[in-house]
């Protein structure tokens, strides 16, 4: 019975996890379309509203490394740096998502 109640505990470990990791990457994949089709597709300036509503959708994946790099790109001084660090996150936000 004991040996069982290890299986049964372990699964639902497993599930919980699983389902853990699939919130997880749903809000990186969120995010990454949300920050292509509001930033590298705008045709002007990105507008206050949707600068907003990036930056609360990169809080709410609650990685200290993507809002780091999300900051390193938002924070920019020149074009170049702004282009740098654009690669930069969305090679970390690819790299993240483990589908």
């Amino acid at each position: 019975m004991a040996g069982w109640c290890y299986f049964e505990h372990q699964r639902l470990v497993v599930a919980e996890n699983t389902v853990k990791t699939f919130q997880y990457d749903q809000k990186v994949l969120n995010f990454t379309k949300m920050f292509i089709g509001k930033v590298l597709k705008a045709d002007g300036e990105v507008s206050f509203e949707d600068r907003l509503q990036l930056e609360n959708a990169v809080r709410d994946i609650n990685d200290k490394t993507i809002f780091d790099q999300w900051n390193k790109f938002v924070n920019a001084k020149t074009s170049l740096e702004a282009q740098i660090e654009v690669k930069n996150l969305l090679e970390m936000l690819v790299s993240k998502v483990s589908i």
